[in-house]
């Protein structure tokens, strides 16, 4: 069981990002979100890791290539573990 301090030293991106994942993998599951779905939303990522992404919205170029890293592999995942058809964008091999 998690006391105060532990909860205080937990950064709120890590609960974010696991949140997240969680909601992604919900959704894969009940095939709300195909895989087509998944990798799209993982090239949209990476178009804004490399600046290149329309829209108003800033973000740190830091903060972007870390969240691109992060949603390719769990796009991979998802891909791996519920399948489907073959996207349009090629993920590159990360290491595992």
């Amino acid at each position: 069981m998690m006391d105060e301090t532990t909860v205080r030293t937990i950064d709120s991106g890590d609960e974010s990002l696991i949140m997240l994942q969680s909601l992604l993998c919900l959704l894969r599951e009940k095939n709300v979100l195909t895989r087509s779905d998944m990798e799209e939303l993982c090239h949209k990522v990476s178009q804004r890791a490399a600046g290149v992404a329309d829209g108003p919205l800033k973000c740190c170029a830091e903060t972007a290539k870390a969240a691109s890293a992060d949603m390719e592999q769990i796009t991979r995942y998802l891909g791996q573990r519920y399948g489907g058809k073959h996207g349009r964008y090629t993920l590159p091999n990360l290491p595992r």
